[in-house]
């Protein structure tokens, strides 16, 4: 099955979920079970800095947003859980913050450090920064960085994030890729002016890109931002269906599993969101090392909770796919 051209994935986006199931999502399933061994890879995520200046309009972390309990860990403090996270054999780590812009960058060079001295694969996402300081996260040992592009529509992305700009993203984009770090990148499915058009344009951008992984998640209205009052959330299925898609296009390619399902109280840690999206082509699952008291605060989406080794266990069970926690 090939999927290369625009037409080709509207065809997807829009076929009967049944039939997609039968077909695409049986391929993608194929796909990373026969050329990729069918592992779910394990990445302990550490959500360090949950301060951001930035006011995107979907983002429950948003500046204005005055109902996250905000905090910041120290570099003795990650470093301690960096640890902690290599004692329960993780060889993959996630850093990820909001933009603060009152986090020293002496600071995370050390903590960047530090998790590729215990051996780790280390991704970051923290924002925007200049050309100079990807390339000494690169240089401290950082691997891949995440910087979403949300939405290929530059109209859209510019009123949903006033903070920066969809010119001053891709040039970010460009700085990455330019470094030598891979690049992991993405959009959000479904938000309010959304369609399968600015979808399927979103696809071919990650496959431009060359993307690394692809954190692809369905709109998920938050609390206290104004994008919650103009519509729901994205579909689920059409979540399931680019995840599919994305692997038959680039099938090497990480893909996010931590997904909603139906009941979206569960948020990112239903078991049932997960495992539907690990059958439609996604591999990769994230296991908090904060305390879940600590964890949900990092509120990117509503009712985000915490997910441990266990649940990693069980969806590797109940996949049928075999768990690595190393990096190679």
């Amino acid at each position: 099955m090939k999927i290369e051209t625009k037409q080709e994935i509207l065809e997807v986006l829009r076929m009967p979920f049944e039939e997609y199931r039968h077909t695409v999502m049986a391929e993608a399933a194929r796909i990373h079970r026969e050329e990729n061994g069918n592992i779910l890879t394990a990445t302990a995520m550490l959500g360090y800095d949950n301060i951001c200046k930035n006011q995107c309009l979907y983002c429950g972390m948003r500046a204005g947003n005055s109902a996250v309990k905000r905090y910041r860990l120290d570099q003795e403090e990650v470093i301690r859980w960096i640890g902690v996270a290599q004692a329960k054999g993780f060889g993959r780590l996630f850093l990820v913050s909001g933009e603060d812009p009152k986090y020293g960058f002496d600071h995370l060079l050390a903590i960047v450090h530090a998790a590729k001295h215990a051996g780790m694969h280390v991704s970051l996402a923290c924002g925007e920064f200049s050309l100079e300081q990807y390339r000494e996260l690169k240089n401290a040992g950082a691997d891949e960085y995440v910087m979403k592009f949300e939405m290929s529509d530059r109209e859209d992305f510019d009123r949903l994030n006033p903070s920066t700009s969809f010119e001053k993203r891709i040039k970010n984009i460009g700085y990455i890729k330019q470094c030598g770090l891979k690049l992991a990148s993405g959009n959000i499915v479904g938000y309010p002016g959304h369609n399968d058009s600015k979808a399927a344009d979103d696809i071919l951008l990650m496959k431009e890109l060359e993307i690394s992984w692809a954190p692809v998640i369905p709109y998920m209205p938050a609390l206290n931002t104004p994008l919650a009052k103009e519509g729901g959330p994205g579909s689920i299925e059409t979540n399931l269906k680019e995840i599919s898609i994305l692997r038959i296009m680039m099938h090497s390619l990480d893909i996010t599993a931590q997904q909603p399902g139906r009941n979206l109280a569960q948020g990112l840690a239903s078991t049932e969101g997960n495992l539907e999206a690990l059958k439609a082509g996604a591999n990769m699952l994230f296991a908090d090392m904060l305390p879940d008291a600590m964890a949900k605060n990092f509120s990117v989406v509503d009712n985000r909770s915490g997910m441990g080794m266990a649940h990693l266990e069980e969806m590797a069970k109940l996949s049928g796919m075999e768990l690595k926690l190393r990096a190679n």
